[in-house]
């Protein structure tokens, strides 16, 4: 590229957009990259504050902004999204579908720290709806080398660095047990929340029961809604170390496997998480659940519900690390604020980590 006076211009080809901002009227091009300049363009190129501008000389070494953002594209780009024209630079993923955004944070990291290039992305492990902006892409600089966006390829490695993965509504079973609630003597308002919850992915209740506390009853429930179809059966209360407190042995007891008892989450920390022999989850959720707006089943759920995203064999604490990252505020893309991964200055201890939620929003 080249740099000429405005007035100088004429006739040549603009190798970048030419932004307008007029304060809450518009930000946008006012002239586009590949754009020749004309005589009537020259005033209107000193009126957004252009009295020089980079006209295109080309450069089998070099690569432009839009080209190179166009590579980080395509290290990204997963099923289940769509990108953008590129746009002053700048290319979008958009989402296709209401899911599970699931982003490979570590050869993310690596793409960054090449440097004059980026990818924001919104947090991993997160629910996203469709039209949501999931990353944007672009290089710092107008121009950048070839061999630089070659590194970036290698450092991505193979397959995409974020995935998209669709919700599928479950038909539930929905346990609440506890002597209190199953003799009148206080109201169940575990159901309603449980049920409220569920309603925002599309999935149906198929059965309610409220039962005693009694760990033979509880597993007898939860293998009559098992073997009448249920897709993911939730018993709520009874969690916890009091001698009342039998939910997890009657889980136990239907032969389910437990992945996790104990979740390095507050509010949840008594969360149970297990697997029938053909992969459908049995959740014990602990009474905060009920009382607290937001809790580890918050986090946990939408896993649950997209296709492909937990399975017997992976490790909770693989999900647990993928929501530490998010919290500690790694790779956060709002639509409107970018915040590139640093590199990583935050360590945590491998064996407590306690993620606070907050719960006023």
């Amino acid at each position: 590229m080249k740099l000429l006076k405005t007035e100088e211009a004429v006739g040549q080809v603009l190798c970048h957009d030419i932004t307008q901002i007029i304060r809450g009227v518009t930000k946008d091009a006012v002239f586009r990259k590949g754009h020749i300049i004309t005589p009537e363009d020259v005033p209107v190129l000193l009126s957004v504050g252009k009295e020089h501008v980079y006209i295109w000389e080309k450069n089998e070494n070099m690569l432009h902004e839009n080209d190179a953002a166009e590579i980080l594209r395509s290290l990204c780009q997963g099923p289940n999204m769509h990108a953008t024209a590129p746009r002053e630079g700048k290319i979008e993923l958009v989402a296709d579908e209401d899911g599970l955004l699931l982003a490979d944070v570590e050869r993310l990291r690596a793409v960054n720290r090449l440097g004059e290039m980026m990818i924001a992305t919104r947090s991993s492990g997160f629910p996203v709806k469709r039209g949501d902006k999931l990353c944007g892409t672009r290089v710092i600089p107008l121009v950048i080398e070839k061999e630089k966006m070659e590194a970036a390829r290698q450092a991505a490695g193979d397959g995409p660095l974020l995935r998209l993965l669709p919700f599928r509504p479950r038909r539930y079973g929905l346990i609440i047990t506890g002597s209190e609630v199953y003799h009148g003597r206080i109201e169940d308002t575990f159901s309603p929340v449980i049920q409220e919850k569920l309603a925002e992915y599309g999935c149906e209740s198929g059965w309610h029961e409220v039962l005693d506390d009694d760990h033979v009853q509880i597993t007898a429930a939860v293998n009559r809604m098992l073997a009448a179809g249920a897709e993911l059966v939730l018993c709520t209360g009874g969690m916890s170390v009091d001698p009342d407190d039998r939910t997890p042995l009657a889980i136990k007891n239907t032969g389910a496997k437990i992945v996790s008892y104990g979740a390095p989450v507050l509010p949840g920390a008594m969360f149970l998480l297990a697997y029938t022999a053909d992969g459908r989850p049995i959740c014990g959720l602990p009474g905060c659940v009920m009382y607290a707006k937001r809790t580890i089943f918050d986090l946990v759920l939408p896993f649950l519900l997209a296709d492909g995203s937990i399975r017997p064999d992976i490790d909770i604490h693989m999900i647990y690390q993928i929501l530490v990252n998010a919290y500690t505020g790694t790779n956060i893309y709002d639509g409107t604020k970018y915040a590139i991964d640093p590199v990583e200055t935050l360590r945590t201890s491998s064996a407590i980590i306690a993620n606070y939620i907050k719960n006023d929003t």
